[in-house]
């Protein structure tokens, strides 16, 4: 064989040695050398940053801190209801049923499980998940120590930061102080933390007392404490202890016949079932606990959890607090409740940011964090509905003048026999819009909720925050399903000019890593500041006027607009309350500055002895007025002012306004109509701050300016060659009426003045998303 024969064997032979297949080998492993050392460097750069953990973090309870506006304190919660619990006094059982349930390789891994974590990114990256599972015990004390647990929080530098940590408590603390940390540190329902608490609470024992089947029950909770609750849910409880059990048989912790005797056990033997939802309060929780609640819903919400150590400022004045809750529990108020039963509602929320002021829940109520009626919706707003269904959709989408003519005239549901009666069960004739709003007559409100169409009118209201179940109907404009916080915030979209801000509670928290998170509503616009302008105007008169519905409300001088609402029983239970008597009793009312919201009423309304008086009725109007007036004390008391295309005119000795070009041709036919029919044109002024002199609210309009710096004329007739709606607004649209025929059977009315007891049509009960339907009869509104 030739020199150049070995030559081009051994050529050849290189090429198949260093061939394509391997050379993509060897790029691969290249990069995945590259990727592994870029890695490292992440993760020492992420381990680096990490927050300091120590015993005291570990051991401590985290409490979250809640702040007022001003920065006090109103409450530590996490830290009063805390019994802690040493290793040596914590049953093996609770410890192998906590390992077996949570982490089988507690014992023998380093803090963290890279099988379990490899197990976890595979489900994630095949299963579409974000970043979670894998996490061992000690990384879930870690997390439960200094980490957020909210979703958004999951990132590949938490997951790197918490591995690093879990590691390092791994290395300075034996397996058994980490499971006294996490035994004493998860939080089990109710406001109680770490699981001697929670058997303290419940079986009033502590853990080393409980058999097999209380232990395994203690063991699970920490997943869901609400959805494991024993009382509420003894469903899911039950498959959540005996899901426990399971994996103490399969970790060999128990026997099959222990597990199988355990599992027979009712899961709530032993359990005060009357104990369960107690917890102890602080000085200022009482006055604010509604609103406490709904700050934990918020950072429930928000991923925040209470035994974090977080720092939670919110917007509450706990001066309003106070106010709101002496007045509604102080047996020397002069509101003079009929009994302990009577409840009440109410939401304070600042107009021009959403910010909820203050909130009361109840009264005469002694559990921690119960039923808040400020944000229930089981009872019907009466005719607090008509400004946000019915007008203020007229004025927003059909240009309605405030002296728009109505007809309050026998009426008919589409497509039923149904009628609908005004409170004196009289009719008016021809009447002006402001007229019926300020008197609160529901058949003028149905002809102009059926002229507005119910699309609309559901726009209108999805614009405010309100958004229901099922679709609305005719009947929903004189009372829906809604709650005070929804009203106030709604109402608060009149007062600043046509802009809806979400209610909220939360405006800041710190956490214990540094982290600051400030909050606030973005404002949406929900109608012209026409609409808003016009409408106000005529709230105005709700509180002004000899005849409105809401005097007992007014504050003199203090320039406001409010509208009552109230809903009378079921046909088939008038003759078992007195003539006149209420179900609901509402009052809704706002400044510039603040907007306040109050339900007053029965939690069962039809027990015995739980109806409201015609008297008792004006309670809602009577805690307005007093919260109102002290809450606005330091305010500016600033009128509204008149938008450029708004035009100021006279009626008849009224102010009344209406949008530029759309003035309409019925201004004779108003006033000569409201005249035979008897009606009263005066719409009286509000007095002065000193009251010693008449100071009429509507003169006190100013006009805004336009871009160009114009101004509209302040007193100018309305046109008569411009677009007008058919002032008497006397067709039943298809729509309306086929939305109409889906109404429940039973009935109810709104009742603001003189209340009838004849029958009334049913009102459509929808409720919205909010909250859950109520069991209660359905009201219907007559006033």
């Amino acid at each position: 064989m030739s020199s150049d024969e070995v030559y081009s064997r051994l050529k050849k032979n290189r090429k198949k040695k260093h061939g394509p297949i391997f050379q993509i080998t060897m790029w691969v492993l290249f990069f995945l050398v590259v990727l592994f050392f870029i890695g490292c460097g992440v993760f020492a750069y992420y381990a680096s940053t990490a927050p300091n953990i120590s015993y005291k973090t570990l051991s401590s309870d985290n409490s979250t801190t809640i702040y007022d506006r001003n920065g006090k304190v109103i409450s530590r919660l996490g830290m009063q209801n805390r019994d802690y619990v040493k290793q040596e006094d914590i049953p093996d059982n609770l410890k192998n049923a906590i390992i077996s349930v949570e982490d089988r390789h507690f014992y023998t891994d380093k803090g963290v499980d890279p099988v379990r974590i490899a197990g976890a990114a595979v489900n994630n990256v095949f299963g579409g998940g974000g970043l979670q599972g894998g996490s061992t015990l000690t990384q879930q004390l870690v997390k439960l120590s200094v980490f957020s647990t909210k979703a958004s929080d999951q990132t590949l530098k938490r997951k790197a930061q918490e591995a690093w940590l879990a590691t390092k408590v791994n290395r300075e603390y034996s397996k058994q102080q980490i499971l006294e940390f996490y035994i004493n540190k998860v939080y089990m329902g109710n406001n109680a933390y770490g699981m001697q608490t929670a058997s303290e609470v419940m079986y009033h024992k502590p853990l080393s007392e409980l058999d097999l089947s209380q232990i395994a029950l203690l063991a699970g909770l920490p997943q869901a404490p609400v959805a494991y609750n024993p009382v509420h849910n003894p469903k899911y409880a039950t498959a959540r202890r005996n899901q426990v059990l399971e994996a103490m048989v399969k970790n060999k912790s128990i026997s099959r016949a222990q597990a199988d005797q355990a599992e027979k056990e009712d899961v709530q033997a032993g359990i005060d079932k009357k104990n369960v939802d107690k917890t102890p309060t602080q000085k200022d929780e009482k006055y604010a606990d509604a609103y406490i609640g709904q700050v934990l819903q918020e950072m429930n919400q928000k991923g925040y959890k209470l035994n974090a150590g977080n720092k939670v400022y919110t917007n509450i004045d706990m001066d309003v607090q106070k106010k709101m809750y002496n007045l509604a529990n102080d047996e020397n108020s002069d509101l003079n409740f009929p009994n302990n039963d009577f409840q009440i509602g109410a939401t304070m929320t600042n107009p021009n940011n959403g910010k909820v002021v203050a909130m009361l829940g109840s009264r005469k109520q002694n559990v921690q964090f119960g039923l808040n009626r400020a944000v229930q919706t089981d009872h019907s707003s009466g005719s607090t509905m008509k400004p946000l269904m019915d007008y203020g959709p007229a004025i927003e989408y059909l240009n309605y003048p405030t002296y728009q003519p109505l007809k309050d005239t026998p009426y008919t549901y589409p497509g039923t026999d149904r009628k609908l009666h005004d409170f004196d069960n009289r009719y008016e004739g021809t009447i002006t819009m402001k007229k019926a709003l300020v008197e609160s007559r529901n058949i003028p409100a149905i002809r102009t909720l059926e002229a507005v169409g119910i699309p609309r009118a559901t726009e209108f209201l999805k614009g405010l925050g309100m958004t229901f179940k099922e679709p609305l109907n005719l009947q929903n404009g004189i009372g829906a399903y809604i709650s005070t916080e929804q009203e106030a915030a709604a109402y608060g979209a009149f007062a600043n000019g046509g802009t809806y801000y979400k209610p909220y509670t939360i405006s800041k928290v710190e956490t214990p890593t540094g982290e600051t998170n400030h909050y606030e509503a973005k404002g949406k616009e929900a109608m012209s500041d026409s609409t808003a302008f016009m409408m106000t105007e005529m709230l105005k008169g709700v509180m002004t006027d000899p005849n409105g519905s809401g005097t007992a409300a007014n504050i003199p001088g203090l320039n406001q607009a409010g509208k009552t609402g109230t809903t009378q029983f079921p046909d088939d239970w008038l003759s078992s309350v007195p003539e006149g008597s209420s179900m609901d009793s509402w009052f809704t009312g706002y400044t510039k500055n603040l907007s306040l919201s109050v339900w007053t009423g029965y939690d069962h309304p039809l027990e015995p002895g739980h109806y409201i008086s015609q008297s008792q009725a004006k309670i809602s109007q009577l805690f307005y007025k007093e919260v109102m007036e002290d809450a606005s004390q330091d305010l500016p008391n600033d009128n509204w002012t008149k938008p450029a295309d708004v035009i100021k005119t006279r009626m008849d000795n009224q102010t009344q306004y209406y949008i530029a070009g759309h003035g309409g041709e019925a201004r004779e036919n108003v006033i000569k109509n409201s005249t035979q029919s008897g009606q009263t044109a005066d719409n009286k002024a509000v007095a002065n701050l000193n009251n010693s002199q008449t100071n009429k609210q509507d003169e006190q309009t100013t006009d805004k300016s336009t871009n160009n710096g114009t101004t509209a004329n302040n007193e100018q007739k309305p046109t008569s060659d411009t677009k007008q709606t058919n002032g008497t607004q006397d067709a039943t649209s298809n729509q309306t009426g086929n939305t109409d025929n889906k109404q429940a059977n039973t009935t109810a009315t709104t009742n603001e003045q003189k209340p009838n007891t004849n029958s009334q049509p049913a009102t459509g009960q929808t409720n919205p998303t909010s909250s859950t339907a109520t069991n209660s009869p359905q009201p219907t509104t007559n006033n």
